[in-house]
C-alpha cells in the first residue's frame, strides 16, 4: 500500500466518486480566452496578407513566358502569340544564363515557330516575295525600308531564322543526327548572317536554356498530366471513399471478422507487390541498358526511365519485403493483444452505431482542410508572383554598365546607351526594391505559419467534437435512452462556443514545433554543400528531437481535447489531468490502446493498397482492358501518387472516427475504474462487454496471487470504513 500511495501522488490523485457527474459537463464557461483573441487577430491578419498578395500578385509570371519587354506571351494583346522566340540561341551558351536565368538576346512572342532556315540578308534581297513578309513576323518592330546594318544595329530583327519546334512554349532549333553528326533542319551547317556555322554550335545554347527551364519543364508536364487525368483521379478517390465507407459499415456489424480480414489482406497485398516487382526484375534481365545502376543513370526529368532499370525494381522488392517481414513479426508478437483489441473494436463499433452521424463528420473536416490548403496555396502563389519586372543592360562587348538595372522606356536617351551603343535594356527577372518587396519573405513565413495553425485547429476541432459525442455515449447510464438527441451537433456547439481558445492554444503549440521543423529542413538544404560534419550532426539531432517532440505533442493534445470535451476545463489543466490518468494506466496504454491504433493503420494500408493497384493498372496501360480509356500521360506515376496520397487521407479521415472513439472510451474507462467500484451505490458506466474486454488486460498484467491480495485489501478497506 505505501508503494501504491507514493505512485498515486507522483501521477496525480485518482478521481473521486461524484454522484452528480453524468458525462460531459453542460454548465461550463469559456476557456483560454486570451489565446482565442490572439487567434482571431491572427486570422484577420492572415486575410489582410491574402488581400495584399492578391492585389500585387500575378500567377501569369510563372505560367507564361515573358518577352524582352516583360509582356506575357499568349495573354492580352499577344493572345495569338503564345510562343517565345530567341533572336540568337547561341547567346544562351553564356555562363551568365545560369546565374540570371535569362538569355542575353532579344526575345519576342510569336504565333508559331519558324519552319524554315534563312538569313536576314536573303529575306531582304527578296523584299517583294513572301519570304520577307514571313521573316518580319519574327521582328520586334516593323523595320520599314531600313538597311540590313541598321536593322541589326537596332536589333529589330534576328540575323537568321532556324527551323525550330515548340518546347515548353519556347522555340528551340530542330536538332537531329546523321550518323554521329548533329544537324539542324536536316543540314549540318547554317548561316547566322555573318558566317557559316556547324549545327553543333547550337547545342551549348540549347543546353543552358534547357537547364534554366528544366524545373519548369517537369512542373508543366505534371500540370498537363493533371489536366488530362483529373477526372479519373476523382473517380479513383471516389472509389477510395466508397471502399472506406464499406469497411467502416462492415466494422460496425462484423468487427471481429473484418479485423482479421484486414490483417490477411494487407499481408496479401504486400506479397503481390513483391511478386509483381520480381516479375518485372526478371523480365528486364536481357533488355539492353537495363543493367546500369541508378547512380550511373543520374537524375532524369522523365521518371518513367527509372522503371526500365532492373535496380529500381530490386529496390522495390527489398523495401516491400522488409515491410512485409516487419508486419508479420509484429503480428506474431501481438497476437494475444490483437484478440483483446478486436473486442475493443467491437465496443467502439457499438458506440459508432449510436452516433452514426460521426461517420460523415470527416467529410466536414476534409472540407475545412481543403479551404485552408487552397487559401494557403493561392496566397503563396500570389505572394511569390507579386514582384515587379526588373530590366538590365545586356551587351555583346565590354560595357561599364553591363548587368545594371535600366528603364526600357527612356533607355535610348540614357547615358548607358550613349556609353554602350550596342547595348540593350532587356527583361531579366522579377524582383523589387519597395518596402513591400523587402518584407515579402516575412509575409511568406506568416502564410506558412498560419497554414499550420489553421490546419491543426481544424483537426483539433474534429477530435474534440468526436470526443464529446462518444463521451456522451459512455457516461449515459441507460444506453442509448439517456444520450442527447444529437450528440455530435451538441458537442460541436460546445467546442466552438466555449473552447475555441483551448483549440487555438493546442494547435498553436503544435504549429510552432512544425514551423521550427520547416526551418531546420531549410537550414539543412542550405548546408548540403558544407564540409562541417559537427554542424550536420547537430542539425540531424535537432531534427530527430523535434520530430519526436511533435509526435508527443500530438498525442498529448489528442488526450487533452478529450478531457476538455468532458469537463470543460482549460487546455493546460486538461492536458495535465490526461497525462496523469494515462500514467496511472500506463500498462494498458502501451499494450492495448496502441495495438488498436496499429490495427487501424493496417486498415488504412489495405485501402491504399487496393486503390493503388487499381490506379497502377489503369494509368500505366499495362492491362488491355484499360488501354482505350486511360489518358495519354507524360508521367503516369503523377496520378498514381496523387491517388495513393488522397486514398490514405480519405482512409485516415474515416478510420480516425474509430481511433477517436477508442481513445475516448479508453480514457473514460480509466476514469470509471477510479470513480466507481461496480457496487449498487457506485455502479460502473461501462457496458458489461467493455468491462470483460479490459479486465482481460488486467488479468494478463497481474498474477493470480497479487490480484487476490489486491481484492482482499479492498474488502478489508471497505470493512474498516463500515
Amino acid at each position: 500500500m505505501p508503494v501504491e500511495e507514493g505512485a498515486s501522488k507522483k501521477n496525480g490523485e485518482p478521481k473521486k466518486f461524484d454522484p452528480d457527474f453524468k458525462g460531459p459537463i453542460q454548465n461550463r464557461g469559456c476557456t483560454d480566452i486570451v489565446c482565442c483573441i490572439f487567434f482571431i487577430v491572427a486570422i484577420v491578419g492572415y486575410v489582410a496578407v491574402g488581400i495584399l498578395a492578391w492585389t500585387h500578385g500575378d500567377p501569369r509570371k510563372v505560367i507564361y513566358p515573358t518577352d524582352s519587354m516583360g509582356q506575357y506571351c499568349g495573354q492580352g494583346k499577344l493572345e495569338k502569340k503564345p510562343l517565345l522566340f530567341y533572336f540568337n540561341m547561341m547567346k544562351c551558351a553564356s555562363p551568365m544564363v545560369l546565374l540570371e536565368f535569362q538569355c542575353p538576346t532579344p526575345q519576342v512572342c510569336v504565333e508559331k515557330c519558324p519552319d524554315r532556315t534563312m538569313t536576314l540578308v536573303t529575306a531582304v534581297g527578296k523584299i517583294e516575295s513572301q519570304d520577307w513578309g514571313y521573316y518580319k513576323s519574327y521582328c520586334r518592330a516593323d523595320p520599314g525600308m531600313k538597311s540590313v546594318p541598321q536593322i541589326l544595329q537596332e536589333k529589330l530583327c534576328p540575323a537568321y531564322l532556324i527551323s525550330s519546334k515548340p518546347f515548353l512554349q519556347r522555340c528551340f532549333p530542330s536538332l537531329g543526327k546523321k550518323g554521329e553528326v548533329i544537324t539542324v533542319g536536316d543540314q549540318e551547317t547554317f548561316n547566322d548572317g555573318d558566317k557559316i556555322r556547324d549545327a553543333k554550335d547550337l547545342v551549348a545554347g540549347m543546353k543552358n536554356a534547357t537547364i534554366v527551364m528544366e524545373g519548369r519543364q517537369v512542373a508543366m508536364k505534371i500540370f498537363e498530366d493533371y489536366t488530362k487525368s483529373w477526372y479519373w483521379i476523382l473517380i479513383c478517390l471516389l472509389i477510395a471513399v466508397v471502399v472506406s465507407l464499406i469497411f467502416i459499415v462492415l466494422l460496425r456489424y462484423l468487427a471481429g471478422i473484418m479485423v482479421w480480414v484486414m490483417i490477411v489482406m494487407v499481408i496479401a497485398v504486400f506479397a503481390y507487390g513483391i511478386v509483381h516487382c520480381s516479375i518485372k526484375y526478371v523480365n528486364l534481365k536481357d533488355t539492353p541498358g537495363a543493367n546500369i545502376t541508378l547512380q550511373q543513370l543520374g537524375f532524369q526529368p522523365d521518371f518513367s526511365v527509372y522503371l526500365h532499370i532492373r535496380q529500381t525494381w530490386l529496390a522495390f522488392i527489398i523495401i516491400l519485403a522488409i515491410l512485409e517481414v516487419i508486419i508479420i513479426i509484429v503480428l506474431i508478437f501481438l497476437r494475444n493483444r490483437i484478440r483483446i483489441a478486436v473486442e475493443l473494436m467491437k465496443e467502439a463499433s457499438r458506440a459508432v452505431g449510436y452516433v452514426m452521424s460521426s461517420l460523415f463528420y470527416p467529410i466536414f473536416t476534409f472540407f475545412l482542410l481543403t479551404i485552408v490548403i487552397a487559401y494557403w496555396g493561392v496566397t503563396a502563389v500570389f505572394l511569390s508572383t507579386s514582384s515587379e519586372p526588373v530590366y538590365k543592360v545586356f551587351n555583346e562587348t565590354v560595357c561599364p554598365h553591363a548587368r545594371e538595372t535600366c528603364i526600357p522606356e527612356n533607355f535610348t536617351l540614357s547615358n548607358m546607351k550613349r556609353d554602350c551603343p550596342r547595348s540593350e535594356c532587356l527583361f531579366a527577372f522579377y524582383g523589387g526594391e519597395t518596402p513591400y518587396h523587402k518584407y515579402l519573405i516575412f509575409l511568406q513565413f506568416y502564410n506558412v505559419f498560419l497554414f499550420f495553425w489553421c490546419a491543426n485547429f481544424v483537426t483539433a476541432l474534429g477530435q474534440m467534437t468526436l470526443a464529446g459525442a462518444f463521451a456522451s455515449y459512455y457516461w449515459a447510464p441507460n444506453k442509448p435512452n439517456d444520450m442527447p438527441a444529437f450528440p455530435l451537433c451538441a458537442s460541436l456547439g460546445r467546442s466552438l462556443r466555449y473552447h475555441t481558445g483551448s483549440l487555438a492554444f493546442g494547435s498553436l503549440i503544435l504549429a510552432i514545433i512544425q514551423i521550427i521543423r520547416v526551418l531546420l529542413e531549410y537550414i539543412d538544404h542550405k548546408l548540403k554543400g558544407a564540409e562541417n560534419k559537427f554542424a550536420k550532426f547537430l542539425l540531424c539531432c535537432l531534427k530527430c528531437c523535434f520530430w519526436c517532440l511533435e509526435k508527443f505533442i500530438k498525442f498529448m493534445n489528442r488526450n487533452a481535447y478529450i478531457m476538455v470535451a468532458i469537463y470543460g476545463k482549460n487546455f493546460c489543466r486538461s492536458a495535465r489531468d490526461a497525462f496523469f490518468l494515462l500514467m496511472r494506466n500506463v500498462i494498458r496504454v502501451v499494450v492495448l490502446d496502441k495495438v488498436t491504433d496499429f490495427i487501424l493503420f493496417l486498415g488504412k494500408l489495405l485501402i491504399v493498397g487496393l486503390v493503388g493497384i487499381f490506379a497502377f493498372f489503369f494509368f500505366s496501360g499495362h492491362t488491355d482492358a484499360f488501354k482505350g480509356a486511360a489518358p495519354s500521360l507524360h508521367y503516369y506515376w503523377v496520378p498514381i501518387l496523387t491517388v495513393l496520397v488522397g486514398s490514405y487521407l480519405i482512409a485516415h479521415g474515416f478510420f480516425s472516427v474509430y481511433a477517436m472513439c477508442v481513445d475516448t472510451l479508453f480514457l473514460c474507462f480509466c476514469e470509471d475504474l477510479e470513480r466507481n467500484d461496480g457496487s449498487a451505490t457506485r455502479p460502473y458506466y461501462m457496458t458489461a462487454e467493455l468491462r470483460d474486454i479490459l479486465m482481460k488486460d488486467t488479468d494478463a498484467a497481474q498474477t493470480p496471487t497479487s490480484r487476490d491480495v489486491a481484492m482482499q485489501q479492498t474488502a478489508l478497506d471497505k470493512t474498516m470504513e463500515n
